[in-house]
């Protein structure tokens, strides 16, 4: 062995492993993902809720350049006129004979007196003032009918 250097056969002099005097240190870290997956969860429940949420029977309505009525605190009440002629008190079908007995049940529990009245415009106009009286007769002094916007509008030369 000539000069011989010898090398130390332990690997690298470097520490093997931390120790402090047995403590773990805390993560510094964040983990989003229980997040993200939160929020994908309350993406879907809400996209799948939303188009339940509205209320009402699928109907064309006649469009005209009416502007929205004010909302109000309580829920208004819905009759709708279907183009087949079915009339539906929010979404219960109703006789034709039976509805002014269930106007009049409705109005007695109710403190407002305001009704929308939807109607397809396919439906004769005999058919839609027909139910305006009944709604009259049956204590709804406050008629609102629905329409779509973007009619026309008389007299600005828009049609």
């Amino acid at each position: 062995m000539a000069g011989g250097v010898m090398a130390k056969s332990g690997g690298g002099g470097g520490r093997r492993g931390r120790r402090h005097g047995g403590r773990a240190r805390p993560m510094a870290e964040i983990n989003i993902t229980p997040f993200v997956d939160v929020m994908l969860v309350l993406l879907i429940i809400f996209m799948v809720a939303a188009p339940l949420m509205v209320v009402g029977v699928p109907v064309e309505l006649p469009k005209t350049a009416a502007a929205a009525l004010p909302s109000e605190q309580e829920e208004p009440l819905t009759v709708t006129v279907t183009a087949d002629g079915r009339i539906l008190i929010q979404t219960a079908e109703t006789a034709p004979d039976e509805l002014l007995n269930k106007l009049r049940a409705i109005a007695s529990e109710r403190s407002s007196d305001r009704v929308y009245l939807r109607a397809d415009g396919a439906v004769p106009y005999e058919q839609v003032v027909q139910v305006m009286g009944a709604l009259n007769n049956g204590g709804f002094t406050n008629i609102g009918l629905v329409t779509d916007t973007g009619g026309p509008t008389f007299g600005s030369g828009d049609n």
